[in-house]
């Protein structure tokens, strides 16, 4: 029954989590998309109230006319004022919930191998994962007071810009190689775009929002508005957006063994999250009918990062086998899985949808098995069980001899 629950809670969390983050991400991408496509406002009307540009659209059957206000209008509208800061918030906590549940919780099993780093214990592995995400803010933020003002006091544009961005690009590289030196392969990818994520979030909730809400005070109260706030808003904003590509490419991309055990798993992870951030700088540039340099880029790293990354992993050499040694029995495969398997993948427990409790789902499973365990080792995970190298290369035979069923 504990698996049982345990699955929905699953289900539930991520299917919480993808949602809210579409909600985010979708509202991320219109704004940015806006404020791209705003021409000066025509009419004098407009230019009185100080709009400071405008957008006409057609969607669904009807017209849209959006306007911004340099800083903010006048006077605070009669209307009611939508926010956009729920889906943020849901996103983080439903992402961290699901990042509790199934690795802060199974530390042992999902965060620690020994292989990578011999943990003292797993509750201190666990403490790092979350001072990953907590730190990542810290420094990221740190940068954007330090380095990301002009010399006018102006925050954002230009060089400050390109100051920020290297900078970050600089840490996220250093953040990458400390995670794959110290967690799993699988976890390390995960807790990475976790980090930007979670500096995301900080954003909205320590930056946007709460200039946001200065400027509506100081409008209700007839006050002239400190531009500083508005800035500060659009420069998070826009970090927000080149990450997000990223933070999805890191999250999928540790499902795939090859790339989170690859010997140099760090490379890959920079190298794929590098890719996200030049297909959204291509997106932003097409906004503003800007040229194709980033998706050009973006293909090139693509098809470097793909050549690269097949070379294959070196293993370890397989055990000396007789040439006339005659091809594993069943039985024998069945023992090394019921030790190394059998308790992650049984009639109670099927992780993957994946039961190998029984000769005949073994056989049926044999494929699958042998990529697992053998080509890719992804299997065990993190090597928990610790199988060893007799072990795999057992399967490995018997499933070439073509997993005969005795």
């Amino acid at each position: 029954m504990d698996a049982y629950l345990l699955d929905w809670a699953n289900l539930l969390l991520r299917w919480l989590h993808v949602v809210a983050a579409i909600a985010w991400i979708g509202s991320s991408f219109y704004f940015v998309f806006l404020d791209n496509h705003l021409h000066p406002p025509e009419g004098e009307d407009l230019k009185a109230k100080g709009v400071d540009g405008e957008l006409w659209a057609v969607h669904g059957g009807g017209f849209y006319n959006p306007q911004k206000y340099n800083v903010g209008p006048k006077q605070m509208p009669k209307g009611t004022l939508h926010w956009f800061y729920w889906e943020g918030h849901v996103a983080w906590l439903s992402g961290f919930a699901l990042f509790s549940l199934l690795y802060l919780w199974n530390a042992s099993s999902f965060l620690v191998d020994a292989r990578v780093f011999a943990w003292s214990s797993p509750a201190l592995a666990a403490a790092a994962a979350i001072a990953f995400l907590v730190v990542g803010f810290v420094v990221y933020d740190v940068i954007c007071r330090v380095f990301g003002r002009n010399a006018d006091g102006s925050v954002g544009g230009g060089n400050a810009d390109l100051r920020v961005a290297a900078l970050v690009f600089v840490y996220v590289v250093a953040a990458a190689w400390l995670a794959c030196q110290l967690f799993a392969g699988r976890a390390a990818f995960l807790i990475v775009g976790a980090m930007l994520a979670t500096t995301m979030s900080a954003n909205v909730a320590m930056w946007i929002i709460p200039g946001q809400r200065k400027v509506v005070a100081d409008l209700t109260a007839g006050r002239r508005p400190d531009p500083i706030h508005g800035q500060r808003g659009k420069q998070r904003s826009v970090h927000n957006t080149y990450f997000t590509l990223p933070v999805l490419v890191a999250m999928l991309s540790n499902h795939y063994g090859q790339f989170t055990n690859h010997p140099h798993n760090w490379l890959l992870l920079v190298g794929l999250m590098l890719l996200g951030a030049l297909v959204r700088a291509y997106f932003v540039r097409r906004h503003k009918k800007g040229h194709s340099t980033p998706l050009m880029a973006a293909s090139l790293a693509l098809l470097a990062l793909i050549v690269w990354a097949a070379r294959p992993a070196p293993t370890p050499p397989a055990p000396p086998v007789a040439a006339d040694a005659s091809p594993p029995t069943l039985a024998q495969v069945q023992a090394v899985v019921n030790q190394r398997c059998v308790m992650c993948h049984n009639a109670d427990m099927a992780q993957k949808n994946v039961r190998l409790h029984t000769p005949d789902l073994l056989v049926e499973h044999a494929q699958a098995m042998v990529q697992q365990v053998v080509v890719t080792r992804a299997m065990p995970l993190n090597n928990a069980t610790q199988i060893t190298e007799e072990e795999r290369a057992l399967i490995g035979r018997w499933v070439k001899a073509g997993a005969p069923a005795k």
